[in-house]
């Protein structure tokens, strides 16, 4: 029964109360890596428990072979079997958590009657056509809570294709990875950068090399979600054009002088800010809209920081920059706020490296939080 096999591996994908006294111990479970697939590669983490906390065991990043930077979709799934197996093959993964693309889903909302996940399920399913725009009956969904009203629970879900699942699914098999879980990144993404237990609503900013995602979370669950198609590359174009430099060059420019004004440097800068400002205007209109909307949305409230993560968030001057147009605080992103004290462990991961590793922890950290 494929779709039946489908669901159940969908529905695993959101986050859930752990009945942690009566989890099984660690050293009787099977590792799970966190595996994220992006445009430009593919990303591996494992975790270990600790008497002082979670570590990261074990991580890895493999390209894909030179392609057009300028897609913002994954790689074919002919081209990540093949390089997922040589990760297998290398590093002897064979469990996971894996996310699907924000493109590949649907986001929505909705107030439900009753207090139990099976109560909402029931009431989500009878409405589900006006939330996904697909056949019910093919359809994989799953749903969290966020708030509750006396019968009535407001509830966060993601639906997709079946046959999405099932593909996906049959992709990572194909390579020997058993999945454990499917869930959509931007459910991941929060778990690794905020705080367990956190209640706030947030921007996440997520700049990768081909695009960035824009994500409003409230208590750690995603309530807006976009994909600009702009992103650190276009940085670094601009600075080899300014400098008529290598790539690499470029890239080493980028993080050092960033937005940063300085001597002879105001050229320079005008031409960063031409392709920046772009993000940034993006970045405003997102934020207007979910300000405009406080009256439908459940539970509005103002986003009260921004956080920048991704592979290229590290552009020196940029919280600086984003913060006078947002007028809200922001700041780089800490990928391990739900790990041990750096006082008992450092981690293996450079800081600004470990900006575009946020959703392959997030995942890895599902065995771990809820």
């Amino acid at each position: 029964m494929p779709h039946l096999e489908s669901q159940k591996k969908f529905t695993s994908f959101l986050q859930r109360e752990l009945a942690l006294q009566f989890a099984p111990p660690k050293y009787l479970s099977l590792p799970t890596a966190g595996i994220d697939v992006s445009a430009t590669g593919i990303k591996v983490v494992k975790l270990a428990e600790k008497a002082h906390g979670l570590e990261i065991s074990f991580f890895t990043e493999e390209r894909f072979p030179i392609k057009n930077v300028a897609s913002t979709e994954a790689a074919d799934q002919l081209e990540t079997a093949k390089l997922l197996t040589q990760i297998v093959a290398k590093h002897h993964i064979d469990l996971a958590n894996v996310a699907l693309p924000e493109s590949r889903g649907y986001l929505f909302e909705s107030t439900v009657e009753g207090r139990e996940p099976s109560e909402w399920r029931i009431a989500v399913e009878k409405r589900l056509d006006e939330y996904v725009p697909i056949p019910p009956a093919e359809v994989a969904f799953d749903i969290a809570p966020l708030s509750r009203e006396g019968s009535q629970t407001h509830v966060i879900g993601m639906g997709c294709a079946r046959k999405v699942v099932d593909e996906t699914t049959r992709m990572y098999e194909s390579a020997g990875i058993s999945v454990r879980s499917i869930e959509g990144e931007i459910f991941a993404l929060p778990r690794a950068i905020l705080p367990h237990g956190d209640t706030e609503t947030v921007l996440i900013i997520d700049i990768g090399k081909s695009s960035t995602k824009l994500l409003v979370v409230s208590k750690r669950l995603p309530r807006l979600s976009t994909t600009l198609d702009i992103g650190g590359h276009a940085l670094t174009l601009a600075v080899q054009k300014y400098f008529g430099v290598t790539e690499e060059e470029a890239k080493r420019v980028k993080a050092e002088r960033g937005l940063v004004l300085g001597p002879d440097n105001s050229e320079y800068v005008a031409a960063m800010l031409s392709t920046v400002s772009a993000i940034r205007d993006e970045i405003v209109r997102r934020v207007d809209y979910w300000d405009s909307q406080k009256s439908v949305i459940a539970g509005y409230e103002r986003i009260s920081r921004a956080i920048i993560v991704g592979g290229n968030a590290s552009v020196r001057g940029l919280p600086e920059y984003l913060e006078t147009a947002l007028k809200i605080p922001v700041e780089l992103g800490d990928v391990f706020t739900n790990f041990a004290s750096h006082s008992d462990w450092l981690p293996p991961l450079d800081y600004m490296e470990s900006l575009g590793f946020g959703t392959a922890i997030g995942l890895a950290l599902r065995e771990y939080l809820s």
